[in-house]
Formats: structure tokens, C-alpha cells, sequence
């Protein structure tokens, strides 16, 4: 048994590990909103429990023991988003505060389940994958929409949820998990992006784009001919 605050460092280092590789003191102290001598204290105590590596200059990784622990961690933050959403009709932007507060707490005989009742699902409600029991995790390929073209349609595939606010106003214009939506114009020098999403147009902030994934990427005939 670990404590929460060594689980929400390991989850912290693997998010950042996914996203950029590499992760700096600086880089977890401002994830966990801490400050960089709490974040030095941790990685010393995590590296002794050899739950991660720390060199200097290339970062901390996490070992196969620290990897094993946050994907747990993650698989039950995700499970308890998506029973928040299905089964209780929480609102996407709100079941991760919520899981947040269940995931150090998740027995494995709920964790179990609560697998089954919702059919052994492998997305969240945002469309993160849900780590199997044995800690393994699907890869994703997606791309961020804001590497899009215009004329290009896509399919969103996940949605970042690490603010509500972005995902109330992404929400707003339909852009869940599994929706398709089209790429009408993108304004010269990084700015907003016009979509169609059915029968709606909608504009998209360039910040808010590149939290939003897409798969299934395909390009008008008027393109390709280009």
C-alpha cells in the first residue's frame, strides 16, 4: 500500500512522461501545483522505494514497479468516470474532480465490478483508454485537430480533461468522443478553426484545438487534386 501522495505522483510523472517525454522537477512541481523542493523530496523518497529513476539532465522515469502503480491509479479514475457518466449521468466536465477523489479508495472488488456493470468498457468518457487489469494500455494515433487542413473531415477521438472549461465549451459544439466533423477554413497565422459538425458551423480557438484528438483523417478531392 502506498500512500495518495506517492499515487498522484506516479500518475503525474507517467501524464507528463505521455506528453513530453521527458519530466523535470519543474515540470511535476507545476502539474501537482507544489512547490520544486516538495517535488525533490518525493522523487528522492520514490527513487529510494525504486519506483522511479532519477538522473540528472534526463529527467525521472518511472520503473516497471512505478509503471504498474499509476496505471492502476489511472484505471481506476477512469472507470469511475465513465460509471459517473453512464450510470449516474454526471456531465462529462465534472466526473474528473469526482474521480480525482475515488481513485486511492477504489477496492478491487468495486473496481471488478464496476468493470462488468459497464461492459468492460476500454474508453473514458473523454475517450482516454481505460488500462486493463493485467496494465496494459492502448496507444493511441491520434493527432491534435489543430493539425488539420481545410477540407479535411476527421473523427474525434479524445478530448483532454484537464479543464472543465474546455470541455463545457468543446460540449457545446458536439465535439465528443466518436464525432465526425469537417474542417471549413482556418484563419491565416494560428487562428480560429470553422468547422461543421452535421448541419452546424461552429469556431474553434486554436488553444482549445490541440486538446481536441482526431483519427480517421481524410481529404477532400478538392485537396488532394491540389
Amino acid at each position: 500500500m502506498y500512500t495518495e501522495s506517492i499515487e498522484d505522483y506516479l500518475k503525474a510523472i507517467y501524464e507528463i512522461q505521455k506528453e513530453n517525454g521527458k519530466v523535470s522537477t519543474n515540470s511535476l512541481s507545476e502539474k501537482l501545483n507544489v512547490a520544486p523542493a516538495s517535488a525533490t523530496s518525493m522523487i528522492k523518497k520514490l527513487s529510494e522505494k525504486k519506483l522511479i529513476t532519477h538522473k540528472r539532465y534526463q529527467g525521472v522515469k518511472l520503473t516497471k514497479a512505478g509503471l504498474k502503480i499509476s496505471l492502476e491509479i489511472i484505471r481506476h479514475h477512469r472507470l469511475i468516470e465513465l460509471y459517473l457518466a453512464e450510470a449516474l449521468g454526471v456531465p462529462w466536465d465534472q466526473v474528473h474532480e469526482e474521480a480525482e477523489k475515488w481513485e486511492h479508495v477504489l477496492s478491487e472488488d468495486l473496481e471488478d465490478r464496476m468493470d462488468a456493470a459497464l461492459g468492460y468498457p476500454t474508453r473514458d468518457p473523454h475517450g482516454s483508454p481505460i488500462p486493463s487489469r493485467d496494465g496494459t494500455i492502448l496507444e493511441l494515433d491520434s493527432v491534435p485537430m489543430a493539425d488539420l487542413r481545410p477540407g479535411q473531415s476527421a473523427v474525434v477521438d479524445e478530448v483532454s480533461d484537464h479543464d472543465p472549461d474546455l470541455l463545457r465549451y468543446v460540449g457545446k459544439m458536439g465535439l465528443y468522443p466518436k464525432t465526425k466533423f469537417k474542417v471549413l477554413s482556418i484563419e491565416p497565422f494560428n487562428g480560429p478553426i470553422k468547422i461543421k459538425v452535421e448541419n452546424s458551423e461552429h469556431i474553434l480557438g486554436p488553444g482549445a484545438a490541440q486538446f481536441v484528438f482526431v483519427t480517421d483523417i481524410k481529404s477532400s478531392k478538392r485537396e488532394v487534386s491540389q
